[in-house]
């Protein structure tokens, strides 16, 4: 287990994905983690039932945390987490607008009152402007954001498969925390960091923001096909199955129409003398590169791409994600035994790491509470 975070205490006022996402990443780099829970649980325990009974989204973000249940309305359980808070190096919430001041951890008092405590709010809009205090889900943000309005098809939007707007908070919440350990290494002073979903969405919608305020371009919807470049996107095989192959530049094309293909006449058609011809006549294109895939299997069509050096990616379903050869798994202890997942995306070292296990609720009340009310 990497244990770059060991001694390190983290506490976290946390429930659904943006913020169990960070401080699961810093209970995997080996710092101490309390969640803190309401006596009926984070409502993410029960998003589904699917992994041997536990949520898995609960058993993706909550690996090697202690879990305490705190009513936070009663005087004797606040005083458990203000003890708590008193040691933590890192102190993390992302209730409702105001429900933290109203509960007596204000950032500004807890500031005051530890300056070297690291503090991270995590809410929908921030702590400023007109929607500052309006409840905000991912696929609310995924809205709001307008990433629904790049993302699906002709035949209308689609919401992104996972729950990107609370992954993008959470992945940048969890670099500025990084960044702010750094920081107090050399000042002795923590800080207040501020991460809303739609803002940290936003920053990934720059792209498209771009080219529509300085070119005055709005990306179309285009399924699994790139708005700009052609052929770039996905096209079924004999068996049914999906490739998507990708052409960056006229080597390329000449390659893939010669030796995929095989159909030489398109390089002399001016209709696709140039990507951007190719993308004026994408419908064209796409019938002529529909029928030459037709007439091969996925397997015996990558073959042929690998052969002639073209980037390609099958387009998997779950199953084939289940069985890929890439995969890197890694084993995790639950309430409801061990559980094989997909490991996360760095090695360090080239070694796989190891995590703590998923804590049933409030596994860790009665032992927390003796620790910190002594």
């Amino acid at each position: 287990m990497n244990q770059d975070l060991e001694g390190l205490l983290v506490v976290s006022v946390e429930q659904a994905v943006a913020a169990p996402y960070v401080s699961g990443r810093l209970a995997d780099a080996g710092a101490r983690v309390i969640k803190v829970e309401r006596p009926e649980g984070d409502f993410a325990r029960s998003y589904d039932s699917l992994v041997n009974g536990e949520s898995a989204y609960f058993v993706w973000l909550n690996r090697g945390k202690e879990s305490v249940c705190l009513n936070l309305k009663e005087a004797h359980d606040c005083a458990v987490l203000s003890a708590m808070v008193a040691e933590a190096d890192i102190f993390i919430q992302n209730l409702a607008p105001g429900a933290i001041e109203q509960l007596g951890f204000g950032i500004d008092r807890l500031r005051d009152t530890y300056p070297r405590l690291i503090t991270c709010s995590i809410s929908g809009y921030g702590d400023e402007g007109p929607y500052r205090n309006l409840k905000a889900y991912d696929l609310l943000i995924q809205a709001e954001s307008g990433l629904s309005t790049i993302t699906g098809n002709e035949a209308g939007m689609a919401r992104v498969g996972v729950s990107v707007g609370d992954i993008a908070a959470g992945m940048t919440a969890l670099q500025s925390i990084l960044q702010a350990l750094v920081a107090r290494e050399r000042t002795g002073e923590g800080r207040h960091i501020a991460v809303s979903l739609y803002h940290a969405l936003a920053d990934w919608m720059n792209v498209p923001y771009l080219q529509y305020a300085y070119g005055g371009k709005t990306p179309p919807r285009s399924g699994l096909n790139h708005p700009t470049i052609a052929p770039y996107g996905d096209y079924a095989c004999r068996d049914g199955k999906a490739v998507l192959i990708s052409i960056q530049n006229e080597r390329e094309w000449a390659a893939f129409v010669n030796s995929v293909l095989e159909m030489p006449s398109l390089l002399t058609d001016p209709r696709f003398a140039s990507n951007s011809a190719r993308v004026a006549h994408r419908d064209v294109l796409d019938e002529a590169v529909r029928a030459a895939f037709a007439k091969y299997a996925r397997d015996e069509m990558i073959g042929r791409l690998e052969q002639a050096r073209i980037a390609y990616g099958r387009v998997s379903t779950l199953d084939d994600v289940a069985q890929h050869p890439q995969n890197r798994y890694v084993e995790v202890q639950t309430p409801s035994g061990i559980v094989r997942m997909l490991a996360p995306g760095a090695l360090i070292d080239g070694t796989l790491p190891s995590f703590r296990a998923v804590p049933a609720l409030g596994a860790d009340t009665d032992r927390l509470i003796k620790e910190f009310l002594r």
